[in-house]
């Protein structure tokens, strides 16, 4: 449906616009990267083994890479191209942590990081339906993003959503190096993430609460927590006990009238947010609320 300008009561419909080439949609993303993505950039053009990565990017939500690529044009394999760039990274570990040290001038070793958790994505303006296809798939470590830049001097990003898949990528044959790939890199759910745990329950209630009270609530599953974002911005973050939830709310300041929050700041921790507190039935989901709630309207 066309989007329109008000201007004195009139209508003018905002037309679409096209990039004049991969190299503007590339420098745009990559000066917003923070505020589209919540990513730290690290190299534009990153080479390794005679391949270029047209954007590497560090997420500290998974403590792990992500490879951006940009296209302008339909022709390409989204299936060929992602595999071969996480083949790089696997095979080239050392050289993408030294740039990592180099940029944001750290020391960590390639035990610091979690490889499992590395991505890809694909930013184009549009995809063929082949391409839509091919990533259908509840575990594969791709995401599609469509940008589309219009006459008013504006661009929206919007990520082509896949979250009704049920398939797996490893009921597939996908030939020696993609299995071995698969193996090593994990795109983990929420049945991975309370594997064994009770609190799955206690975690499905509350969700739905936030879900219900909240709007414009994404939730991202890690390797060891789950994550609730407005905005791209993170609010909260929940790991799984054997029968409680352990949230952090992650704000600058909360008025924590109870006094029940832990200060985390300075003590190593999983989650995200320097308030701990646990969550041991349904009885302790109003006052959660509160506190989730103030760090929900600081990210918007």
């Amino acid at each position: 449906m066309p989007i329109y300008n008000i201007n004195d009561n009139k209508l003018t419909q905002i037309k679409k616009v096209n990039f004049k080439n991969e190299r503007e949609l590339q420098r745009l993303t990559e000066n917003n990267l923070e505020e589209l993505f919540n990513l730290k950039f690290i190299e534009s053009e990153f080479q390794v083994d005679n391949l270029r990565i047209d954007t590497l990017a560090y997420s500290e939500e998974t403590n792990s890479f992500v490879i951006i690529e940009y296209k302008n044009t339909k022709n390409f394999s989204v299936i060929d191209q992602g595999y071969s760039y996480l083949a790089l990274l696997l095979n080239n570990k050392a050289e993408f942590v030294l740039k990592y040290n180099q940029v944001l001038n750290e020391n960590a070793g390639k035990e610091d990081f979690d490889f499992s958790q590395t991505r890809v994505m694909f930013i184009a303006p549009s995809y063929t339906t082949y391409q839509l296809k091919s990533v259908e798939f509840s575990d594969i470590p791709f995401e599609l993003w469509k940008v589309s830049k219009f006459s008013n001097n504006t661009v929206l990003f919007n990520q082509i959503n896949n979250s009704q898949a049920v398939a797996s990528i490893s009921q597939i044959s996908t030939g020696d190096k993609k299995q071995s790939i698969t193996k090593e890199i994990k795109k983990y759910s929420e049945e991975d993430l309370f594997e064994n745990k009770d609190s799955i329950e206690l975690y499905t209630t509350l969700k739905e609460r936030i879900l219900t009270e909240f709007e414009d609530i994404e939730i991202v599953i890690t390797k060891l927590y789950a994550v609730f974002k407005v905005n791209k911005k993170i609010i909260a973050s929940v790991t799984p006990l054997s029968k409680s939830l352990k949230m952090h709310v992650n704000a600058k300041r909360l008025d924590d009238y109870k006094n029940l929050c832990k200060d985390v700041s300075n003590i190593g921790h999983w989650g995200v947010g320097d308030y701990e507190l646990k969550l041991q039935s349904e009885k302790d989901f109003d006052y959660f609320l509160e506190l989730f709630s103030q760090s929900y309207e600081e990210k918007l």
